[in-house]
């Protein structure tokens, strides 16, 4: 083993991918001997010994990879994983024949299932040990996936390149075969080969560095736990470190380019305060020696939990606290807490397959809030939570979402479930359970899945087992907690028989899609309750005859003790103690569903928040926001009422109801805009700037205030700024300008800077200005920000360039192209350049960001969620039906058109009603004084 290690340390990789390499591989011509998309379980891994040596000159590398197996079924072939692999040495040591041997074995292909065979002469028979050896070279991926090649420029102007993996989640097998599914857990000892001037990190810690040559290292790492292929990690690059200990002893590390050293603080103190609440959170020490964090200048996703060395986009992980914006401390901080917190839910225990992938990221999610609101209590992050109900059922409202447990096969499909149904639902369940369960209750059961599951995978059902057993043995649950939440579940409605019955309230949840519309109506002092699926108006389905296990909350005009009932029936009906003026259903909107209270009930409740919107939480206000309008989708309210509603936001002080309140109101306009209607859009612009006046002009120009705060402040003033708001365009024109005078060394609040840059943007000056400073190193943490600007500007030539610029990879990295294109897609002047730069560039987009990613889905809907004619519906349906079949049968294709079906009907429906509602409510000073 040895000598073939040194044998390929010493390989030419030009040589070895060029034509006249010799391979002693013989490769089969028998038909492939497995037909299905998953792996056969006849064979199963033990453990990967893994010799990695990349060029990164020649951007090529070479592998050696000896996999132990045992087998469980007899069988002349194994099946596993390869991708853009060139095999030149495949061989099977163990028993054969009676005495243990090495045998060549013929390699068979099939490239569609990313898959090859290794066939044997004679059966491997069951219960014996086998190792699989096979000697291979690639070329490093120019995407973002596989064992991919990455660069940086240094502030001197030199391009400097890095090579890492990114392998969630079919990714491993290009950069070395294996039974690339999560359920094939193994050990992994890695071993990788590098230039002096570079360093190699992987997932654990090093053990040793060996001199192969003067101009060659190969360090060895420890073996790692076992785990699933998709965690494993490497990477060799220049990257400097700088590292802290958590209160157990384990080594925590930030790595990033040279130069951005100095921004890591912040992530490495929030990593290891972290670290610490999660092994006392879930009582379960985290296993490995080390945590390495690194932030990677080309980088898909936002990070990867890969288990040991976690990767991230550089603006996830680096923080100046001079530069950066309030709201960038709180976003870095909720990706470090939900990577850390994957260390325990998914790593340790991993979901058995993809249609399950919520237990790994609804849990990550949901952890970000938990874990933050106690580690950083200034961070206000509870104010931010209702974003992943309204950002779920905005996707799970449509007739072509999914359930959270959902079959998949393909690696595009794949891709598809990383959605913000495995996500942003998940996550919203799981705290609408623990809601219902009790804190202690659901943290208990949680401990108990974990440790009963550790190093294994699961389905959903594990979960719900090991929830519900905590109160069928209460002696089993620490600190008394189910005793206790007995007896709020007695006084609440709720029953131990139906705390025991978690597994069927939840399938509910997790095995249909959509959300439920609770229809509640009151006379006298009863209250008919009835839930129906909710769907939009322009759903023309027949009912899906959905029942949810619901559990309600609410409050009244005469209490506000918070009443609780589990609605398992069509309809129910409950007796008020008295009669009461409202009455508030889902209290926080912790639950999942919305509430519908008829005409008369939004009355009262509309007329409560104009005389006194301070008697129900800033959450309630928030979700009556959202619920109105999803009643004006459904067809069930008018949009006059839902407008009748938002005039109390003049009065509003709260950045979640003014969020969401800008939520709902500003896509009206953008329809607008892009069916050409400026005139109307503007008087549109006009009413909320006017309906916000009071709140924009409260705003100082500094970062002063609580992280709620500087939120609103950042939020409002850009708003103003874009739309016009004259007090706003001068006071930001005279800052951009001092700034710009200053060749942009003058220190702008921070919480200013947006709406600041979004001006000064706007000329043909400005614009390059502000990307002349862009890639400059002092620069370095406002570059998503800049970018937002300068996709703001009225110039389409400049539009344009920024797209194809960004496609390059150049001056702006191809990372940030899904997010220019969303970009330039919502400005009026350059949505039709956006949709052509989509159409025009999909193979190439097809081919960087892979089939049924989330970077694609966002282009495809950030490009037409605002379509609203039949024209560009026809347009849409004629550019993907002109692609083969896997990319017209992209769900986001499907969310894109049924969309642009839903806008079509509601302006159909509304524009007319609206405007009226305008003229009766408009302010004659709005256009006069606001706009130039």
């Amino acid at each position: 083993m040895v000598n073939i290690f040194l044998l390929l340390g010493v390989l030419n990789l030009t040589i070895v991918l060029s034509c006249d390499y010799h391979s002693e591989t013989g490769y089969s011509s028998k038909p492939f001997p497995w037909n299905k998309m998953r792996l056969p379980k006849h064979v199963v891994p033990i453990h990967y010994d893994l010799l990695i040596h990349p060029n990164l000159t020649t951007l090529t590398f070479t592998g050696f990879a000896k996999i132990e197996i045992t087998v469980l079924q007899q069988t002349s072939s194994i099946i596993l994983h390869s991708k853009y692999l060139y095999i030149s040495k495949a061989t099977i040591q163990g028993e054969m024949g009676g005495i243990h041997a090495e045998q060549r074995v013929m390699v068979s292909e099939y490239p569609s299932f990313d898959q090859i065979a290794l066939l044997t002469d004679e059966p491997l028979q069951v219960g014996n040990k086998y190792y699989i050896v096979i000697e291979y070279s690639a070329n490093l991926s120019d995407s973002f996936h596989g064992f991919y090649k990455s660069t940086y420029r240094t502030p001197e102007g030199e391009v400097r390149v890095l090579a890492l993996t990114q392998f969630e989640p079919t990714a491993a097998r290009m950069a070395f075969p294996c039974f690339d599914e999560p359920a094939f857990k193994a050990r992994f000892s890695v071993k990788i080969r590098r230039e002096p001037k570079h360093h190699a990190v992987s997932n654990m810690p090093l053990v040793k560095s060996v001199n192969i040559m003067k101009w060659l290292i190969e360090d060895e790492f420890e073996t790692s736990v076992k785990m699933s292929t998709y965690l494993v990690a490497f990477m060799v690059s220049d990257f400097k470190s700088v590292t802290k200990m958590t209160t157990r002893g384990i080594k925590v590390s930030v790595y990033t380019v040279p130069y951005k050293i100095k921004q890591a603080d912040y992530a490495l103190d929030s990593a290891v305060k972290l670290l610490d609440f999660y092994e006392g959170y879930f009582r379960i020490p985290y296993p490995l020696p080390k945590q390495d964090l690194a932030a990677i200048p080309d980088f898909q996703s936002g990070a990867m939990e890969n288990w040991g060395l976690t990767t991230y986009r550089e603006s996830a992980l680096i923080y100046d606290p001079e530069e950066s914006l309030a709201s960038s401390r709180l976003m870095i901080t909720m990706i470090i807490a939900h990577e850390l917190a994957h260390q325990w839910f998914g790593n340790l225990v991993t979901m058995e397959w993809w249609n399950d992938l919520w237990l790994n990221e609804g849990f990550a999610k949901f952890m970000e809030y938990v874990s933050v609101n106690i580690t950083h209590p200034d961070l206000g992050v509870k104010d931010y939570f209702l974003d992943k109900f309204f950002n779920a059922m905005e996707v799970d409202a449509l007739n072509s979402s999914h359930p959270i447990t959902h079959a998949v096969e393909d690696p595009a499909q794949i891709l598809e479930m990383f959605d913000d149904v495995s996500y942003n639902k998940g996550s919203c369940i799981l705290n609408m359970l623990r809601d219902y369960l009790g804190s202690k209750v659901f943290e208990a059961g949680i401990v108990k899945y974990l440790q009963r599951f550790s190093y294994q995978n699961t389905q959903s059902e594990d979960l719900w087992n090991s929830l519900s057993e905590i109160c069928s043995d209460e002696s089993q649950a620490e600190d008394g907690a189910c005793a206790r939440s007995q007896e709020t579940i007695s006084a609440a409605h709720w029953t131990k028989s139906a705390l025991l019955d978690i597994k069927t309230m939840m399938n509910t949840w997790t095995l249909q899609k959509g959300f439920p519309l609770v229809t509640v109506t009151v006379k006298d002092k009863n209250i008919h309750l009835q839930q129906e699926h909710y769907m939009k108006g322009s759903q023309i389905s027949p009912p899906t005859g959905y029942l949810w296990h619901i559990p309600l909350t609410y409050i009244t005009s005469k209490s506000d003790i918070v009443q609780r009932v589990l609605l398992k029936t069509k309809t129910e009906s409950l007796v008020l103690p008295e009669e009461v003026e409202w009455i508030k259903f889902n209290v926080g909107m912790n639950g999942y569903y919305i509430v519908h209270y008829g005409d008369d009930g939004w009355d009262a409740l509309i007329h409560l928040l104009k005389a006194n919107h301070n008697a129900i939480s800033s959450n309630d206000r928030a979700s009556l926001i959202h619920s109105v309008f999803q009643l004006v989708s459904a067809e069930k309210l008018c949009i006059t009422k839902a407008l009748d509603l938002t005039l109390y936001l003049s009065h509003e002080s709260e950045v979640t109801p003014v969020s969401q309140g800008l939520s709902e109101l500003v896509p009206i306009y953008k329809l607008l805009e892009k069916r050409d209607m400026s005139d109307k859009a503007d008087q549109l612009k006009g009413y909320l700037v006017n309906l916000f006046t009071n709140i924009i002009d409260k705003q100082s120009w500094t970062d002063e205030g609580s992280m709620s705060e500087r939120k609103l402040r950042s939020t409002l003033l850009l708003f103003a700024c874009v739309n016009k708001y004259q007090p706003c365009v001068i006071k930001a024109t005279e800052y951009f300008m001092k700034w710009k005078d200053s060749d942009g060394t003058l220190h702008l609040p921070n919480d200013i800077k947006l709406a600041v840059y979004a001006v000064g943007a706007q000329t043909d000056e400005g614009w390059d200005f502000l990307f002349s400073k862009y890639n400059l190193p002092k620069f370095s943490t406002e570059k998503g920000e800049i970018e937002v600007v300068l996709s703001l500007s009225h110039n389409k030539e400049k539009l344009q360039w920024i797209m194809d610029e960004a496609l390059q990879g150049d001056s702006i990295k191809t990372q940030d192209l899904p997010h220019i294109v969303a970009a330039v897609g919502r400005n009026s002047d350059g949505y039709q350049l956006a949709w052509k730069f989509l159409k025009e560039k999909w193979p190439k987009l097809v081919q960087k960001f892979e089939l049924g990613s989330h970077s694609i889905a966002n282009m495809i809907t950030g490009v037409t969620n605002k379509y609203s004619t039949k024209a560009q519906l026809d347009e849409v349906k004629d550019f993907f039906s002109s692609l083969d079949k896997k990319s017209s049968e992209l769900r986001s294709v499907e969310q894109a058109l049924e969309t642009i079906e839903d806008n079509i009907k509601w302006m159909d429906k509304n524009l007319g009603k609206i405007q009226k509602w305008l003229q009766i409510n408009s302010k004659p000073r709005s256009c006069a004084n606001h706009y130039s």
